[in-house]
């Protein structure tokens, strides 16, 4: 993407309703005011809120609030220009039941309060191969401390990912710390179980993988 191209969409980030920018300084000393008062101030409604975490073009954020329009959604990302896509679409098509955040997902403690969200949904997020990058792997203990905070006692989490790699780190580090697996699958295309929302959402990226016979793999569990 060209950089005319990304100030242009920066600068119409600016104009959505649906989209918030606070400042790092504003997330970490609170005064944004967004933390515990999502349902009240935002979408003004007592829905359940979902996050997706690293949500790209928030294709799957909008594909959600499409088929789930009693309950609110929320994609976070660092990367404005790319969410602008989900955004401008979710406005185009009248979704009231749509935010999106630009900031680090290191912070979300900070932007919700305890038990304030009632399932996460990371989709195909960077694997983080490389051992000096675990530390920003979305499914390392350290990021699902963070999660189990700001869950909900019966939260879940949802785990979509095209890495082979990804998925069996995440099994293995869900079992060893004792967390509950409700459902763990390596091909959900090519086996009976998976639940519909999983296959009848697909990203850009996605519907790539699966014209090259890609394996997608799901996994969704409680943090204890």
């Amino acid at each position: 993407m060209g950089s005319k191209n990304k100030l242009k969409r920066f600068k119409e980030n600016k104009t959505f309703t649906n989209v918030i920018e606070p400042t790092r300084n504003e997330v970490i000393n609170d005064t944004h005011q967004l933390s515990g008062n999502w349902n009240e101030k935002i979408f003004k409604n007592d829905n359940p809120i979902i996050l997706e975490l690293g949500c790209g073009k928030g294709e799957y954020t909008v594909g959600l609030a499409e088929r789930y329009p009693d309950k609110n959604f929320i994609g976070i990302d660092i990367k404005g220009a790319r969410f602008w896509r989900g955004a401008k679409t979710a406005i185009e098509d009248g979704l009231s039941n749509v935010y999106f955040i630009r900031t680090q997902i290191e912070l979300i403690t900070h932007l919700f309060d305890q038990n304030e969200v009632a399932e996460i949904w990371i989709t195909f997020p960077d694997p983080q191969i490389k051992y000096k990058r675990t530390k920003h792997r979305l499914t390392n203990q350290a990021f699902l401390e963070r999660y189990k905070t700001i869950l909900k006692p019966d939260g879940v989490v949802h785990l979509k990912t095209d890495s082979e790699f990804m998925h069996g780190y995440t099994l293995g580090l869900l079992h060893g710390a004792g967390h509950e697996v409700l459902y763990a699958n390596h091909n959900i295309y090519h086996n009976e179980g998976a639940p519909e929302v999983v296959t009848a959402i697909k990203t850009f990226y996605e519907k790539q993988f699966l014209e090259q016979d890609k394996p997608i793999t799901y996994i969704t569990f409680k943090i204890s």
